[in-house]
């Protein structure tokens, strides 16, 4: 009996070995992470691939910052004119010399006294259609090619402002495909080849008005790729990495930047054939490289396709030297906490939501005013009266510093504090500007060197607010709308820049009154950013319910805890 009955507990013992073993196994099986919880604690915040996948994917803001950029040797007002006579000895005219007493020239005391300086408006202007040329040739930048000058001094304005008014709507374009449709790797595939063949075809323009319309389509379809990449090289790390990561997509565009000058100076005296040489690398880049990047694994798991997100992430885990475990699964927070699926995911209205619309207002405000000041001071080199080449390197040479020092400070300091103080040094130095304005200068033929360090510097400073801006926007939205307010920011980033180039045009005749101008936006900007909510250490969270309960449980806990120091204050007393 004894025998039997220890024989019994055995095999009951056994049999609930099994059962504990079988619910250990259905538990395990039941393993679901969010994507930050798989990335935190399993691939690493920040290894060998996420790092791989931000360089591959951060290299195609170079083509964005050429194309951008390019108009300011394109469309530069050539330095020198000259009569043409059968003398060997011709002399050259600066045109941003002192003005001459007379208010024209006629033909012949052109060819009788071949040339002397003046301005174009107290000069060329007066001087017979064939008695005079460009010293750089005629080819050398479309004001040259078409002439315009004097009465048609502001058409060069055009295209700079059509291409960013194309890039604002790009913006929406490729916010809306990327988040709803395509994805981020899809439309940065897609804006770098229309990049391409837009740029290609910029060089053929036979006139100003189909240059300025080609323009507006460069812009266009140059607009998918600094939205895309950025939100597609965040959503691929932890949360302390992303202000740095966003850091290295600037860190490109300012590589881009300075670049320019290199290539343009080459093609100094034909503008089509930079035009031409900018339009190859955004083509080898999406048929060669883009290929080898992964998709946004957030993305794919908020369109329902979790088997691929998890593929992604077993790629980047693998390529750590990791492995993720066998029984994982992806969990939506915002399914499990709300209830909802997704289809709701996908049809979650940004501007629908009331929060979300109100700092997005916010958000596109602040923008405006960074995006004004920072392409405008780019585009408006040409009025401090130095060496255009020197100048723009000097320009792309600023952003490298202030790529560094937003990426040191954006890891230990507030998001709105950085952006704030960045834009007030910009705007500052701007103002300062004034003090040194070159209305003298020009008429001794020299810039002021006082007047290039302070734009320098405020130039740093908002290169530094611009990147900011991206970085903060990222974080302020969650992952099914990001992609369409990252892209509602450059709209407002390039409506700002749309506008900038008329007051470039403005500049050549009153630096200071530009410089002014710059400075009092760029403060604006600084001071709206103080009603955005902080984001620093912030989770990246997927749904708009999702965020708005997240971040009003967090609102609560800070009142409770504030609550409770004050009445532990009181009790002290």
């Amino acid at each position: 009996m004894e025998e039997e009955q220890e024989l019994i507990g055995l095999q009951e013992g056994n049999t609930i070995s099994a059962a504990e073993k079988g619910g250990a196994e259905v538990a395990a099986s039941k393993l679901e992470l969010t994507v930050d919880e798989v990335v935190e604690d399993y691939i690493g915040s920040f290894g060998f691939s996420q790092l791989l996948h931000v360089l591959l994917v951060s290299l195609a803001w170079i083509f964005d910052s050429q194309n951008t950029l390019a108009t300011i040797f394109s469309d530069a007002q050539p330095s020198a004119w000259r009569c043409k006579t059968s003398s060997s000895s011709n002399v050259n005219i600066i045109l941003n010399g002192s003005s001459s007493s007379s208010s024209s020239f006629s033909s012949s005391f052109c060819l009788e006294n071949n040339g002397g300086k003046g301005s174009v408006d107290g000069s060329v202007c007066g001087l017979a259609a064939g008695t005079w040329e460009w010293v750089g040739g005629s080819t050398s930048s479309t004001i040259a090619e078409w002439n315009l000058i004097c009465d048609r001094k502001f058409l060069p304005a055009i295209p700079a402002s059509l291409f960013f008014l194309g890039s604002l709507l790009g913006s929406a374009f490729f916010g809306r495909v990327a988040d709803k449709w395509l994805g981020r790797k899809k439309a940065v595939m897609l804006s770098c080849i229309f990049t391409s063949a837009t740029s290609f075809l910029t060089s053929l323009s036979p006139n100003i008005w189909i240059y300025a319309l080609l323009r507006f389509a460069n812009g266009f379809a140059r607009s998918g790729i600094g939205i895309c990449c950025l939100v597609l090289a965040t959503e691929a790390v932890g949360r302390k990495w992303r202000g740095q990561v966003g850091q290295y997509g600037f860190f490109f565009f300012s590589a881009g930047f300075l670049s320019l000058p290199l290539i343009a100076y080459p093609t100094r005296t034909s503008w089509r054939t930079l035009y031409k040489i900018l339009s190859l690398f955004p083509f080898c880049y999406a048929t060669l490289l883009l290929p080898f990047v992964s998709e946004s694994p957030r993305w794919l798991l908020v369109m329902g396709r979790s088997g691929e997100a998890l593929d992604v992430l077993k790629k980047f885990a693998r390529l750590n030297g990791k492995k993720l475990p066998t029984n994982l699964t992806l969990a939506n927070p915002s399914a499990a906490k709300t209830g909802s699926n997704n289809s709701d995911n996908k049809n979650e209205s940004l501007w629908g939501t009331k929060w979300a619309a109100k700092r997005l207002i916010m958000v596109m405000a602040a923008g405006f005013g960074v995006g004004f000041v920072y392409y405008g001071i780019q585009l408006n080199v040409e009025n401090l009266n130095f060496n255009l080449y020197f100048s723009v390197a000097l320009n792309a040479l600023m952003e490298i510093p202030a790529v560094v020092i937003g990426t040191v400070l954006l890891s230990f300091t507030n998001r709105r504090l950085l952006f704030s103080r960045s834009a007030y040094v910009a705007g500052s130095a701007s103002i300062l500007c004034t003090l040194f304005s070159n209305n003298n200068n020009k008429e001794k033929g020299g810039g002021s060197w006082p007047q290039l360090i302070i734009e320098g510097v405020g130039f740093m400073a908002a290169s530094t607010a611009f990147d900011v801006m991206y970085i903060y926007c990222v974080e302020l939205f969650p992952t099914n709308v990001r992609n369409i307010a990252v892209s509602f920011l450059r709209q407002a980033l390039m409506l700002g820049a749309s506008v900038s180039p008329l007051l470039v045009v403005v500049g050549r005749m009153s630096p200071s009154l530009s410089f002014l101008v710059f400075g009092a936006l760029s403060i604006f900007s600084g001071v709206l950013s103080l009603w955005l909510p902080e984001t620093k250490n912030a989770p990246l969270y997927e749904t708009l319910k999702q965020q708005e309960e997240e971040e009003e449980k967090q609102k609560c806990l800070e009142a409770a805890a504030s609550d409770s120091v004050f009445e532990l204050g009181m009790e002290t007393n």
